[in-house]
């Protein structure tokens, strides 16, 4: 099964976001001061940010690579 190109973007979009909400997430642990286990929290959601962000930046670019036929 082939992916065409505007599916690829999308992933990569959609991998994008869930990293920028992952990052959300970690920021929110942080800033909540009365929370026992934000450090957790915190780090959780930097390293799935990271991760997310990255899927989604390689998907992206690997959608503009020409398909060979």
């Amino acid at each position: 099964m082939k992916i065409s190109s505007d599916d690829k973007k999308a992933i990569g979009l959609i991998l994008f976001c869930l990293g920028f909400l992952s990052f959300l997430i970690g920021i929110a642990g942080h800033l909540k001061a009365g929370f026992q286990s934000r450090a957790e929290i915190t780090t959780t959601g930097f390293v799935a940010a990271a991760i997310f962000v990255g899927l989604g930046i390689i998907v992206f670019l690997f959608s503009f690579t020409k398909e060979q036929s």
